[in-house]
C-alpha cells in the first residue's frame, strides 16, 4: 500500500478577472527548491489563459502574477489555452497545451528560452475531421483497436455531424518526454479512449501526410488503453514522464463511469526506458482519488487531474486540478511507488 499525503489546496480563484472562476491543471517545472506553476486560469464564460506562480519548496507560494502569462492570440485558441505541461529539452522549454476554439480541442505548442516569453508554434496534433478519421482508422485491423476508437465517428454519423468538416478530431493531454529518445522527440497524446506515442526528429515532420499514415496504423502507436474499473471510460497522460532506474514513470488519469456520473482518478504506470511504447506495469487500483470535499465538489465534481510533478529527495509531489476549480498537491515516496509497480503482474 502506497502512503499518499494530501497537502490540500495551494491555489484558488482570485478577485482578478482572468482567474475569477477557476484555477487548475498546472504545468510544473522544478528548478532546485523553486517550483514554477503554469496553471490554467478560467474567467467568466469559461475562457482560459495561463497564469503563473512559483513556490519556495514544494507548496509555499511566494509569487503569483496578477495578469495572465499566456493569453488567447489565435483563432484556433479563441476560447482557451488550457492544461499546459512543460519540459526542458536541450536548453529550450517546451510547453504543450490544449487549444480550444469553442468546438475543437487540439494539442498546441509554445517554446521559451527563459520561462517568461513564449513563442507559439501552432497546432501539433492531427487536423482531420471525423469523416477523414473514420477512413484512416478503418484501415487498422478492428481486432487490434478498442471499439471505443470508433465511437465518436459512429455517434456523429448517427446524429448527422459526420459531414461537418469543421469538427476536428479531439486530441488532448499532449505531453513530451523530458529528453530525446534515440535522437527523437517522444510525445504522448490522447485520441479517445487511450494514450498513444509519436516519435519525430523535427517539428516540421508533423505534416498532414505524416498524420494520415500515423492514423492508418493507429493500433501500432497505442501505449495504454483502458483496462481497470477506475479507467474504464478513458485515460489520458497526466504529468511528463519521470526517468528512473526502473523505467519511465508516468502519472496519468483514468475516468470511471458510475451510475451517478464520471469520477477522475490518478494512477501510475511504468514504461521501458529505451522503448517507452512498451508498458512494463501499471497499478491495478488508483494512486489517489477524490475523497476531500474540494475534490468532490467544484466546477466539475469528483475530479483529481494530475499534470505535473516535483521531486524533493525521495518525496514525489504531484500537482493536480481538484474538481476543476483549485490547484492541489499530494506527495508520496517514489521508491514505494516504484516497488509497488514492480510487484504488478
Amino acid at each position: 500500500m502506497i502512503a499518499v499525503e494530501k497537502h490540500g489546496i495551494i491555489l484558488s480563484p482570485s478577485h482578478h478577472n482572468f482567474e475569477s472562476l477557476a484555477v487548475l491543471n498546472p504545468g510544473i517545472f522544478q528548478d532546485g527548491d523553486t517550483v514554477h506553476l503554469f496553471y490554467r486560469a478560467v474567467e467568466s464564460g469559461n475562457y482560459s489563459t495561463i497564469g503563473y506562480a512559483k513556490t519556495e519548496g514544494p507548496v509555499k507560494i511566494i509569487d503569483r502574477e496578477e495578469r495572465p502569462l499566456i493569453i488567447r492570440d489565435f483563432e484556433y485558441e479563441k476560447h482557451g489555452v488550457e492544461d499546459p505541461r512543460i519540459v526542458k529539452i536541450e536548453g529550450l522549454y517546451y510547453m504543450t497545451y490544449t487549444a480550444y476554439n469553442g468546438v475543437n480541442a487540439m494539442g498546441a505548442l509554445a517554446v521559451s528560452k527563459d520561462l517568461r516569453h513564449f513563442e507559439k508554434k501552432g497546432i501539433i496534433t492531427p487536423s482531420v475531421n471525423y469523416k477523414q478519421y473514420k477512413h484512416f482508422v478503418q484501415s487498422c485491423e478492428k481486432s487490434k483497436l478498442n471499439p471505443k476508437y470508433h465511437h465518436y465517428y459512429n455517434l456523429f454519423d448517427k446524429i448527422g455531424l459526420i459531414e461537418d468538416e469543421e469538427r476536428l478530431l479531439r486530441d488532448k493531454d499532449v505531453v513530451l518526454f523530458p529528453r530525446k529518445i534515440n535522437g527523437k522527440f517522444a510525445m504522448l497524446h490522447r485520441i479517445w479512449p487511450g494514450i498513444q506515442i509519436v516519435y519525430f526528429e523535427h517539428w516540421d515532420e508533423l505534416t498532414p501526410a505524416f498524420w494520415e499514415d500515423y492514423l492508418m496504423h493507429l493500433d501500432q502507436h497505442i501505449v495504454l488503453d483502458p483496462k481497470h474499473y477506475f479507467e474504464a471510460n478513458y485515460i489520458g497522460a497526466g504529468c511528463p514522464p519521470i526517468e528512473t532506474d526502473c523505467g519511465w514513470l508516468l502519472i496519468y488519469h483514468g475516468v470511471e463511469e458510475t451510475p451517478t456520473g464520471k469520477i477522475y482518478h490518478a494512477s501510475a504506470a511504468l514504461f521501458h526506458i529505451d522503448k517507452p511504447e512498451l508498458e512494463i506495469s501499471r497499478l491495478s487500483t488508483p494512486l489517489f482519488s477524490p475523497t476531500k470535499e474540494w475534490e468532490k465538489v467544484g466546477i466539475v465534481d469528483h475530479v483529481v487531474f494530475p499534470t505535473g510533478t516535483a521531486l524533493f529527495g525521495k518525496e514525489l509531489y504531484i500537482y493536480y486540478g481538484a474538481a476543476d476549480k483549485h490547484v492541489a498537491v499530494v506527495s508520496l515516496n517514489i521508491d514505494e511507488l516504484l516497488h509497488e509497480l514492480k510487484q504488478q503482474p
